[in-house]
């Protein structure tokens, strides 16, 4: 395989993992997972809303409760996912640890 097939391949991937409804196909995926494991009691307090003039923007409500379930999730679902969209879920992951302990949790 030429190198200019495999940059294109590489390119291609990058692509296809960064659209919106790649992006909002995973957080449907991770939003799932974390109501399977949630209490009952919890399960509406997970929810991701994309922002309908800006696709890209996405806004994740969770409870503070289930913060380390969903980080959880975030973590065993990242190896499914392809390179750019893991890339930009590994800061989401990041950015809801750092707001998490700004708020008093431990993790």
């Amino acid at each position: 395989m030429s190198i200019d097939l495999i940059l294109a391949k590489v390119v291609s991937e990058a692509r296809s993992g960064l659209v919106p409804d790649a992006l909002a196909f995973w957080y449907s995926i991770i939003v799932e997972r974390t109501r399977v494991l949630c209490p009952e009691e919890l399960r509406d307090k997970v929810r991701v809303e994309q922002d309908e003039i800006l696709p890209m923007k996405f806004r994740l409500n969770v409870s503070k409760r289930v913060v380390p379930l969903l980080l959880k999730v975030m973590e065993d679902t990242l190896q499914e996912m392809p390179y750019s969209s893991r890339l930009y879920f590994e800061t989401v992951y990041n950015i809801i640890v750092e707001e998490y302990k700004k708020a008093g949790g431990t993790i």
